[in-house]
């Protein structure tokens, strides 16, 4: 997938620019890294980069973050102006945005308490799910044991679901009857793991809106009583700006510590992730890229890079 992908990549910056419609994140290279025969003025800096990262999907705040940090990078520049110094620089401030917000990313597989408890919050639609399907796959792939927790009891199917990706996946499952207590659930999963001195508890919760007061408090119970080592909240890259509004309304009524990014294969603009980076300032710790079991990646600043500029 990504070979094929950084072909068409490399095939628009030689001039070789085909029709048809673009891949994941083309489009984002193919707006935000500027035309490399050009001398650009100072005068149409800011207005050029500006329009390219919002018609990508940057917000209007992280574009006017990178905006003005390009500015002041280019005028300590001692070479003149062009279009491959502008792509560096840009290339850097984006570097250093996300990078900023990452610096506190935990790497799943090096952590030492056992169980640890992962709980992951998401509204409706998410595919938090099947990501939590994923992240079993990813951890059981590196030899770490995993219960998961069926706590979304709420959803008539949702038990069905997680008890289906956890047989294809091959670990295990605690469940409870449909519209049982969740937060009974998911202590009941961690002391399975207790007893069982099992690497990894990951608790599914009811998707909703997060403006549902109730469906809230059932959540703030979850925590609560699961004492989770970590929360993760579900974002959706293909919601356009609504993913912040998202965010920060969860982050206002329950503290999360990081976010993975779903669907990010289907997104055809790509700035989601600076967006998600920049306006909530929490670190993305995975990417979802596909549809398959192992399209779940942990998230790199330079894989990202890699995928939107040219150089």
């Amino acid at each position: 997938m990504f070979d094929k992908l950084k072909k068409k990549f490399s095939d628009i910056f030689s001039g070789n620019r085909e029709n048809g419609p673009k891949d994941s994140l083309t489009a984002t290279r193919d707006s935000v890294a500027p035309q490399k025969e050009k001398t650009i003025r100072r005068d149409e800096l800011e207005s050029t980069i500006e329009e390219t990262l919002l018609e990508a999907d940057v917000s209007y705040d992280a574009t006017e973050e990178i905006i003005e940090k390009l500015k002041a990078n280019l005028g300590k520049l001692k070479r003149k102006i062009d279009y491959p110094a502008v792509e560096e620089e840009l290339k850097s401030v984006v570097r250093d945005v996300i990078q900023h917000n990452n610096k506190d990313a935990v790497n799943l597989l090096t952590v030492e308490k056992k169980p640890f408890v992962i709980l992951f919050l998401g509204i409706n639609g998410t595919g938090k799910t099947t990501t939590i399907g994923k992240l079993a796959y990813y951890l059981k792939s590196n030899n770490k044991s995993v219960v998961l927790s069926a706590s979304d009891t709420f959803r008539a199917g949702a038990i069905d679901q997680l008890n289906i990706l956890a047989g294809n996946v091959g670990v295990e499952i605690i469940k409870h009857d449909f519209r049982s207590d969740p937060a009974s659930v998911a202590f009941d999963a961690i002391e399975h793991a207790k007893a069982r001195k099992m690497d990894y508890v990951l608790i599914d919760s009811a998707g909703r809106m997060q403006t549902n007061k109730n469906l809230l408090d059932e959540m703030k119970k979850i925590k609560r009583v699961a004492k989770p080592d970590m929360t993760i909240l579900v974002l959706d890259a293909m919601i356009g700006q609504d993913v912040i509004n998202q965010a920060l309304t969860f982050s206002s009524e329950i503290n999360y510590d990081g976010v993975i990014v779903t669907k990010l294969d289907t997104d055809a603009k790509g700035g989601s992730i600076i967006s998600i980076s920049a306006g909530i300032k929490k670190p993305i710790l995975f990417v979802g890229i596909g549809q398959e079991m192992d399209d779940i990646i942990p998230f790199d600043v330079e894989w990202y890079l890699k995928k939107i500029f040219s150089s």
